[in-house]
């Protein structure tokens, strides 16, 4: 979010804040000459920023408030990358009003010391002296509890006593310390273990450190229930602190790191024309700073990047040494041509692959943060513009009659005749209007499968009903589907006497089909108009297919409770009809059940023992089909769609 003003025009910094990301990040306050004068993090950016414009302020507060001119938003992967980012921000630009934070303090890091026998301890001391370090991290409580369960999991020595961050160095001794007694060391300083062996031990912190944990989790986890079956409680909850303590120190730490060499991550966001670029630049080993700039072109990817490369880099602003870039692999020939022609040197390019190493995640994790940031920015732009510019795009490429402000949209569900139903959706503006969005079962295709039929039937009962009640029609009808079903719809606005436009949306080759036409028309995947067609083609889709999954799980419910003796099919249906699912059932006391179904005790306690069976069988069967998965586990949901299944429940069968 960037939102420039005068101290007249608060509101609209106000305005802006509500429309904020709901994401974690750091946020950026500038006054009227652009200098930072503020710089805060936050746990969901939009309730941190609209707070500075709600209630009653203290001084400092307002006095804050009324030097802001412009808010700049930086997104993070989480909460405690965030916090990094403002520590690494407020440091470099020491901003007006960040008071608090100006104590020089630093995070603690881990350290493994150089040396044939290292040790390993936490300290805020950075020294040159070939040590490695991890972190930095800001839940002290969590290094120390990662570092105890180093102590008991890696017997590694612990002498050498600390000043101001330096060890002695290692002696030799004649006899073993208490920690080999105990099995805690295993005596380097007396020749009982050598360099190799020792760096091995060694070698597994590190891979623990660096966020390689999924083994070392797994056999923790396994120790756990393992304790706790043999009623070995104390030490199952040390080893489930052990495994929490991992999972905080394990998630990737995107803003700060070790590695001083420069280096910057470019990442981007298109929609149609529209592309927005993110750089992220590292130096020193600590993010300096994030650059966003917009474009405008039809170009594609590849020459939209090199493009961008191309004016980002000049002379005032040289490359570094290392340039990493989101999306696959590609041809970077052209771009080392040109650096070197430019500044006489190439950078090196990478686009980080799906290598699982440690080294490659910490890289694929910035770049997934700038494109967050990109695909923010570009969300706000899309915004700001409105669907304008892609319903103009449809009118020319359909040849429409009118503007499609209001465009609604048909799909048909079904599964071998059964439970057909049909979705309705409704766009305004290019927005989603989820307030009148409708289902329908249908009737005249139960039974058999019959595309055409069952839109002519959906797409009747909708618009008749609109013309008998003398409501607005929708200025573009979209169909899921070719140009039989098409057809099938311009048949019935035919016979209804409507003039309303329609258009086929076709999976295959996202080709657009108009009524009666021989061909279709294909748009290029960058069209903004055929984006606006694919949301509403993918949006009915969803709602018709959840719909009629939801009918056919009922379905698969009914011969659960009928296999319970004196349960038959009236009474399962009555059951389901209070209680909808199985969950529902199991969760349910007997006598509630009993009451509510007017069915005896011992039959209430039968189904819900049924139910129960039946809901343990059916995580039984998930989790042998999630082991033998390959793939990324199937969503049948949008993930982006607001509409909750809930809603679409309470969605009334919109029938004459």
């Amino acid at each position: 979010m960037k939102t420039k003003g005068s101290s007249e025009n608060i509101a609209s910094l106000k305005a802006a804040t509500h429309d904020a990301p709901l994401e974690p990040g750091v946020y950026i306050m500038r006054d009227e000459e652009n200098r930072i004068i503020y710089v805060g993090k936050a746990r969901i950016l939009r309730n941190r920023l609209t707070s500075y414009f709600s209630g009653e302020k203290d001084i400092k507060t307002a006095t804050l408030i009324a030097h802001v001119r412009s808010i700049e938003t930086i997104l993070t992967a989480n909460e405690y990358e965030a916090l990094l980012l403002e520590n690494t921000l407020v440091k470099q630009h020491s901003p007006k009003y960040n008071i608090n934070l100006k104590d020089g303090k630093t995070y603690p890091v881990i350290r493994i010391t150089a040396e044939d026998f290292p040790r390993i301890f936490r300290t805020r001391h950075i020294l040159e002296d070939g040590s490695r370090y991890f972190g930095p991290f800001p839940n002290v409580s969590a290094v120390d509890t990662m570092l105890e369960l180093v102590d008991k999991l890696f017997p590694l020595r612990k002498c050498g006593s600390s000043r101001n961050g330096r060890h002695a160095p290692f002696r030799k001794r004649a006899a073993p310390c208490m920690y080999y007694h105990i099995g805690r060391c295993e005596a380097p300083c007396c020749g009982r273990i050598d360099i190799e062996t020792y760096g091995r031990h060694v070698e597994r912190v590190r891979k623990l450190l660096a966020g390689e944990t999924e083994s070392l989790i797994m056999e923790l986890t396994e120790a756990m229930h393992r304790a706790a079956g043999e009623q070995r409680f104390e030490r199952a909850v040390q080893l489930r602190d052990a495994i929490t303590a991992i999972g905080e120190l394990a998630a990737e730490n995107s803003v700060v790191d070790f590695d001083g060499e420069g280096r910057d991550y470019i990442a981007w966001a298109a929609e149609g024309v529209l592309t927005t670029f993110t750089v992220f630049s590292m130096r020193g080993g600590k993010m300096t700073g994030r650059d966003l700039f917009r474009t405008r072109s039809a170009a594609e990817e590849e020459e939209s990047l090199e493009t961008f490369i191309a004016a980002y880099y000049v002379p005032d602003r040289p490359p570094p040494p290392r340039i990493y870039l989101a999306g696959g692999s590609r041809d970077f020939s052209g771009l080392h041509r040109w650096f070197a022609e430019q500044f006489g040197h190439a950078p090196e390019l990478y686009c980080p692959d799906g290598n699982s190493s440690g080294e490659e995640r910490r890289h694929r994790a910035i770049l997934a943060m700038a494109r967050q940031n990109a695909q923010e920015d570009l969300r706000q732009r899309l915004k700001e513009r409105g669907a304008g510019p892609a319903l103009d795009e449809l009118v020319q490429v359909l040849g429409l009659k009118v503007r499609p402000e209001r465009i609604e949209g048909f799909d048909i569900a079904q599964l071998d005749g059964k439970h057909p139903v049909a979705s309705l959706i409704s766009f305004k503006n290019g927005v989603p209007d989820r307030k009148n969005y409708r289902y329908f079962k249908l009737r005249t295709v139960v039974g058999v499968v019959d595309d055409f039929a069952a839109m002519r039937e959906a797409v009747h009962r909708r618009y008749s009903r609109l013309i008998r009640e003398g409501k607005e029609l929708p200025d573009l009808i979209l169909i899921d589907g070719g140009i039989g079903q098409v057809n099938a719809a311009r048949g019935v606005f035919d016979e209804l006497g409507m003039d309303s436009d329609v258009v086929g949306l076709a999976k295959r080759d996202e080709e657009l089909w108009l009524p009666h036409a021989r061909e279709p028309i294909r748009l290029s995947k960058r069209s903004e108009a055929l984006k606006v067609l694919q949301f509403v083609r993918d949006e009915t889709h969803r709602f018709a297919t959840s719909f009629n999954q939801r009918l056919r799980s009922k379905d698969l419910f009914f011969p659960v409770l009928e296999s319970v003796e004196g349960i038959g099919p009236k009474r399962a249906a009555a059951i389901m009809k209070v209680y909808q699912n199985l969950p529902a059932i199991a969760a349910s006391s007997a006598e509630d059940l009993a009451e509510q179904c007017g069915i005896a005790l011992a039959a209430a306690k039968a189904v819900r023992a049924a139910a129960k069976l039946a809901l343990e069988d059916q995580e039984a069967a998930r989790k042998r089909l999630s082991r033998g998965r390959a793939a990324a586990p199937y969503r049948e949901t949008n993930p982006n769609s607001g509409v909750s299944l809930a809603a679409e429940a309470a969605a009334p069968d919109y029938s004459p």
